[in-house]
């Protein structure tokens, strides 16, 4: 079954950073979570650390 995550951290429009999480299976609808924090670089650690999960589980990193 082919299944994506995408991880990404946007700002949010009261200055926070943000992290959105999407994932799913391809071709549907998939889930979206959006995490707030004080800074980017708390959210660029907390992305890292849901690299590392996903890698663990078999997900390959693809940029484009």
């Amino acid at each position: 079954m082919a299944r994506y995550y995408v991880l990404s951290i946007e700002p949010s429009l009261f200055g926070d950073a943000a992290l959105i999480r999407e994932w799913g299976r391809l071709g549907r609808p998939g889930q979206r979570r959006v995490e707030l924090y004080e800074n980017r670089s708390c959210a660029v650690e907390a992305l890292e650390t849901w690299l590392q999960r996903k890698r663990r589980r078999g997900y390959l990193r693809r940029s484009g």
